[in-house]
């Protein structure tokens, strides 16, 4: 089968989330990174793209030239699709100028620099008649596909609480914001409207939307820059109502101290509740009112269809981020694969795409706004 061929913008060197991306595309051999445009910095994205093996003529001083070059290039040669993995600032232009030139783009969380730009994207998706995938890695882990069946199947009954968190402690201190790879985060022209919000509370809300199958309609936040001279927030709290009336809560903190990357979710219902931890993210634990607790891992035979499309290994062989982040890649070239009539991945599951790309969108200039109003609720309106 032949391997479907990837673009990448950003991801040059000190980009760590770009390694990330190229790992996990590689991963099953089904996706070959065939050109880029690295950084802005031509001799930069020249050195990223040598180090890893492309030819000279595949290796661009900018997104424009990139797309122009290789859209002019035979069918059979060009890439089919472009991973961007800039600041936020970059997102929309350059999947903009990609889906005009008929190019599928899978993008880095948030979609957008802001909610305005979210809902011109997805008109330009619609257009175009490309695909469009969203880098929400939690969603590719095994066990989260598998609580979200659990939910739907009604082992919770009705979903009453929800609590989500993801702590970080990378940002606990103003020394971290001199250093190249966070400085753009906390950089309001190039981050957009929140840094925390904007860059974890967003897989926050996602994976409380994506688990419960429920959508969050309002939103009350407390959002502040706990490190004196930050211009966004680090840190915040988010009141959510789900659209059964369910309530819940998400914290969203990059001041954590001693917090590496603690993404947790909690689910309640009428007849039960779940939980599911990133740093532990092959288990999720069952908890019901009449019986013991129920234990599920990754590879366990019993588990949904979901599950097993997105498990590599037997039983207690533990998958992490790298696996998570592949299963995603590996769909999306299924997708891209569909569109090009070639054979495809049978195990299809869903990829976060331009719906998701919205709502997290309106979610971050949702909880700003509340944040900015003196904590008063704002519903996220009917646009997403």
């Amino acid at each position: 089968m032949s391997r479907v061929r990837m673009g990448m913008v950003g991801g040059g060197p000190g980009a760590f989330i770009g390694a990330i991306h190229r790992c996990a595309a590689a991963l099953d051999g089904e996706i070959e990174l065939v050109c880029g445009a690295f950084s802005r910095d031509i001799g930069r994205s020249r050195q990223t793209g040598e180090a890893l093996g492309l030819s000279a003529e595949r290796i661009y001083d900018d997104y424009v030239s990139m797309i122009e070059t290789e859209a002019a290039l035979p069918a059979s040669d060009r890439m089919e699709f472009v991973a961007i993995v800039t600041p936020n600032k970059m997102h929309f232009p350059v999947a903009d100028m990609a889906l005009r030139n008929a190019f599928h783009v899978f993008c880095e969380k948030p979609a957008t620099f802001d909610l305005d730009e979210a809902l011109k994207l997805r008109k330009a998706v619609l257009d175009s008649g490309c695909r469009f995938g969203l880098a929400h890695t939690y969603i590719g882990y095994p066990m989260v596909q598998e609580a979200r069946a659990r939910v739907a199947a009604g082992e919770l009954g009705e979903v009453t609480r929800v609590l989500v968190e993801y702590t970080q402690g990378w940002l606990s201190s103003a020394a971290v914001a001199g250093k190249e790879e966070p400085s753009w985060r906390l950089d309001p022209k190039q981050a957009g409207a929140s840094s925390a919000m904007g860059d974890i509370g967003v897989h926050a809300s996602n994976i409380a939307e994506f688990v419960t199958g429920l959508g969050i309609v309002s939103v009350l936040a407390d959002l502040g820059a706990v490190v004196p001279g930050r211009e966004l927030d680090d840190d915040g709290t988010v009141l959510l109502r789900f659209s059964n009336g369910a309530r819940g809560v998400l914290v969203a903190s990059q001041i954590c101290t001693g917090e590496a990357n603690n993404l947790s979710l909690r689910v309640y219902g009428t007849q039960g509740g779940l939980e599911w931890q990133q740093q532990e993210p092959n288990t999720v634990v069952l908890k019901f009112v009449d019986r013991p607790d129920q234990v599920i891992r990754t590879g366990d035979p019993f588990v949904g269809a979901g599950a097993q499309a997105f498990t590599r290994t037997p039983a207690g062989h533990p998958e992490g981020y790298i696996e998570a982040f592949a299963n995603l890649y590996r769909a999306f070239a299924s997708d891209v694969r569909q569109t090009g009539n070639r054979p495809a991945w049978r195990g299809q599951v869903h990829v976060p795409g331009i719906d998701e790309a919205v709502r997290g969108m309106a979610f971050i200039e949702s909880v700003v706004a509340s944040s900015r109003d003196q904590s008063v609720w704002r519903t996220m309106g009917e646009a997403v």
